[in-house]
């Protein structure tokens, strides 16, 4: 499988990202929280290369890996940027995609056509549904040091991209849902939370890692 860093294929990278390595683990926000339904601030100017950025980026990078995600975006992690991470293997193109992207902008290829998968949320803790999204997709931005990034992504790399993009825009997938689907994820959500929440402390902890603390009930999904 080729690995691809910041969209650059690369000959040898570890299979735990240096990232996750240096990062805490920090509480993963969940639906009806109101900083994921809202479009988040851009990173600013005076942001990049800081200490600040990376450190958020490692904790992020860290935070996916206990929870098993393949990406997640910083309003997950309660903080107000438009900045999302990833590590995912496409079998679509048999690929490895490991990266992250501040500030992005979603460019849709109309003539790649729709595909239909299951998609999940690490804010939605537990289940997934079925959904359409293009197949192909461009998204711009810039890394953490303020260099411009252009990200081509196809099939699963594809929904990733837009499923991040669309958190730093304060949308959900289950956004994207029939009401009838939404109210049955939410339902499912809350019989599978606490499931959930255990496997990503015992996964921290196996990180050496100091687990996240949860509220015992979740906020009002509405």
């Amino acid at each position: 499988m080729r690995t691809f860093v910041q969209g650059v294929e690369v000959s040898d990278y570890p299979e735990v990202p240096p990232e996750t390595l240096r990062g805490k683990v920090l509480r993963v926000t969940e639906v009806g929280e109101e900083v994921l339904h809202r479009r988040n601030a851009d990173v600013p100017e005076e942001m990049f290369g800081t200490d600040e950025l990376r450190t958020l980026v490692d904790d992020m990078f860290t935070t996916m890996a206990v929870a098993e995600g393949v990406g997640l975006a910083a309003n997950q992690v309660g903080v107000d940027l438009r900045l999302f991470v990833y590590d995912l293997p496409d079998t679509d193109d048999d690929a490895r995609h490991v990266g992250h992207i501040c500030n992005p902008v979603v460019e849709v290829d109309p003539s790649a056509g729709t595909n239909e998968h299951e998609e999940g949320c690490l804010s939605v803790p537990g289940p997934g549904a079925d959904l359409f999204r293009p197949s192909r997709v461009v998204v711009t931005g810039t890394d953490i040091e303020g260099a411009p990034l252009r990200i081509e992504g196809t099939g699963y790399f594809a929904r990733c991209l837009q499923h991040e993009t669309d958190h730093t825009n304060g949308r959900l997938y289950i956004d994207l849902l029939a009401k009838r689907e939404r109210k049955r994820v939410l339902a499912d959500m809350l019989e599978l939370r606490d499931r959930v929440i255990e496997r990503r402390t015992r996964l921290a902890r196996e990180l050496d890692r100091e687990p996240a603390e949860y509220p015992a009930q979740p906020p009002s999904a509405g």
